[in-house]
């Protein structure tokens, strides 16, 4: 069936294949350095807890045979490996079978870490990287033309990644369809990267011709995917430039790199290469591509209603594999940062003058003087739920409790996953967090001073605690 196949659009399978290898390489290297202090035996919010209080129609994953540490591990690891033989380029040195096995397997490992991630990984790029990469199993290899069917679903996972993310805000935040949002987000975003002081500093007129050219981006370039070439390949590229100015002014993990990588796909370079000579496809995989097609748009139809409806819900999964989602972010915008400072002593008996010393975060913001780092497509999990606890206490409840009890014993694990302890002897006797108001300095203050932040106490966001003979404590306050 000539229909079946786009010879054109080998390169753009390439750059699309090997750029989401890279992107599954970030996020299994995420999981395997971070697990132990956040879903491990002994983490925060143990998996094997969880798993004992969910049912695997639920969460259905390789954590249902057996979880231990060293299982997780071993499946982290085997994840990168996987993703970095993919970057490689493996899957065009093996037969179709055995490529389409080679981008199965870290689908199925990355399912299996996610379902019992929790709040760790509820973020919705976890499951756009799960989509993208179900799609991606069937997409083929050097050995035959990528099939018209899943270049077609790719743009429709693009589709719903941007105009979702532009309906969200046209329905939410007033900001937005006033055009001032962006006085406020590059300041509160959950975390800032290098250059989002400057972006923040730019003149108010760039910021609402900012959001102007999102909404351009979100609402109307997205239909364009739909229609002909150059057509489809020029709405593409202005996605990749939008989501290139996203990368420069914060950090969100591999979300904006993962957008990129399905816009490179439906970009046609047919102009400036000729297609290498291939068998036609086989009949089995003509077969098993219009089975998937027809499941992704059963599928469809609950997402494609969320995008219509007036109570559209944001990063929301419809079936327990994460086969098709719904996307969207920032449908509110802060219009003040607050940050959660976690802080400790060593004095047995707190009194007025009591010393405390701050914990410092890789990623949220601490040190004023400390200017923001990029970190993404790394995912830094702790840091981006501080950003949620600083929001409301109630994100925090089922983790920040055993957070500050893994603080008081020093625990290796999870000091890990900071960037400074101030207690690197012997643990600290007492814990205590206090809520903060940040904003960015002025270019005088940032002068004056060398900061890049200015903060201000706000209130005491857990009083001090300690541990006693039967756990964490409250030791009362100051």
């Amino acid at each position: 069936m000539q229909w079946f196949t786009a010879d054109g659009y080998w390169l753009s399978r390439l750059i699309f294949q090997r750029a989401l290898a890279g992107v599954y390489l970030f996020a299994f290297l995420a999981a395997a350095l971070q697990f132990r202090a956040l879903i491990g035996e002994r983490g925060m919010m143990p998996a094997p807890v969880f798993l004992r209080r969910t049912d695997w129609r639920e969460t259905p994953g390789l954590f249902r045979l057996h979880y231990s540490d060293r299982f997780f591990a071993f499946v982290s690891w085997t994840g990168c490996a996987l993703a970095a033989a993919l970057l490689a380029g493996v899957d065009s040195l093996v037969p179709l079978w055995a490529a389409m096995v080679l981008w199965a397997l870290p689908w199925a490992l990355y399912l299996s870490i996610v379902q019992i991630g929790q709040t760790w990984y509820a973020f919705g790029w976890e499951s756009l990287l799960l989509e993208t990469g179900f799609l991606a199993v069937f997409l083929g290899n050097a050995g035959t033309a990528p099939p018209v069917l899943v270049l077609w679903l790719l743009r429709w996972v693009l589709f719903r990644v941007e105009f979702g993310a532009g309906l969200i805000k046209i329905r939410g935040d007033a900001c937005w369809r006033k055009l001032t949002c962006l006085y406020y987000h590059h300041e509160t975003q959950p975390m800032p990267g290098p250059l989002s002081w400057f972006f923040h500093r730019l003149p108010k007129p760039l910021h609402r011709a900012e959001v102007a050219a999102n909404h351009v981006t979100q609402l109307l370039v997205p239909v364009l995917l739909f229609t002909p070439q150059p057509v489809a390949s020029a709405a593409a590229g202005l996605m990749v430039l939008t989501q290139l100015w996203l990368v420069a002014s914060g950090n969100f993990a591999w979300l904006n790199w993962l957008t990129i990588t399905l816009a490179l796909s439906a970009v046609d370079w047919s102009l400036f290469t000729e297609p290498p000579a291939v068998a036609a496809p086989a009949l089995w995989y003509e077969i098993v591509v219009i089975a998937v097609t027809a499941l992704v748009l059963f599928l469809s139809y609950r997402p494609a209603r969320n995008l219509v409806s007036r109570r559209q819900v944001m990063n929301c999964s419809f079936d327990p594999l994460h086969l098709v989602n719904t996307y969207g972010a920032f449908g509110s915008v802060s219009r003040v940062r607050l940050e959660v400072a976690v802080e400790g002593t060593d004095e047995k008996t707190l009194h007025e003058g009591t010393v405390w010393r701050e914990y410092g975060f890789r990623g949220k913001p601490g040190d004023p003087r400390r200017l923001p780092r990029q970190f993404a497509p790394y995912h830094l999990r702790l840091d981006w739920l501080m950003w949620f606890a600083a929001l409301s206490p109630a994100y925090a409840g089922p983790w920040f409790g055993p957070f500050v009890e893994r603080l008081l014993e020093n625990d290796r694990d999870t000091l890990r996953l900071l960037r400074h302890n101030p207690f690197p002897d012997a643990p600290p006797v007492h814990v205590r967090a206090r809520l903060y108001r940040y904003r960015f300095t002025t270019w005088r203050e940032l002068r004056a001073t060398g900061r890049w932040w200015h903060r201000t106490f706000v209130r005491d966001f857990m009083p001090p605690v300690s541990l006693g003979p039967a756990g964490l404590g409250r030791t009362g306050r100051l």
